[in-house]
């Protein structure tokens, strides 16, 4: 399925790869806002139509903020654009993430009825800086009986650096999560 094609002709031979990075730019922008913060993130997400292109909601990750361990990013945006819609189906809408959704998230995605999640930066990227379930998202949507397709990584570099920026770095120090 073919997301609507807002971005601009580029060399690209596959418009979805264009419609995927243009919106993976805007949530790394999103997620960029955070970092300057007292409580920086790497992690969020946003849900858009998967035919229109209309961008339904936005979120990042809250867990300390919310003293939640399941405010995950993609979580907080489900839960969100659920209640908007008023429906606990988001089936004929897409998913993107700065990170691959832990396999908590990658369920509800599933739950929820999500045509496509696209992700930036891996698992395996995320583990170097706090602790993850090395359960890929592919591997969570292939062994349930719902579908879900699963794209990434997507701008994973660019992703990535929101782990790496200094304040992060120093935010990631005061985690408790490798103990």
């Amino acid at each position: 399925m073919l997301a609507f094609n807002m971005a601009p002709k580029t060399s690209s031979n596959d418009p979805q790869k264009e419609v995927d990075r243009r919106f993976m730019e805007g949530l790394i922008r999103f997620t960029a806002e955070s970092l300057d913060t007292t409580r920086p993130v790497p992690f969020s997400a946003l849900i858009v139509d998967s035919y229109t292109g209309k961008i339904l909601m936005r979120a990042r990750n809250a867990v300390a903020a919310e003293s939640d361990p399941s405010a995950h990013a993609e979580l907080r945006t489900v839960r969100k654009a659920a209640k908007k819609l008023k429906t606990f189906s988001l089936a004929g809408y897409t998913m993107y993430s700065t990170c691959e959704p832990c396999p908590m998230c990658m369920a509800n995605a599933l739950w929820a009825s999500l045509d496509r999640v696209v992700y930036g930066a891996t698992i395996a990227d995320a583990n170097q800086h706090c602790r993850q379930i090395q359960v890929p998202a592919k591997e969570v949507a292939r062994r349930s009986d719902m579908t879900c397709a699963v794209d990434g990584p997507v701008l994973r570099a660019e992703c990535y650096a929101l782990f790496t920026h200094p304040n992060m770095l120093k935010a990631f120090a005061t985690w408790s999560t490798r103990t």
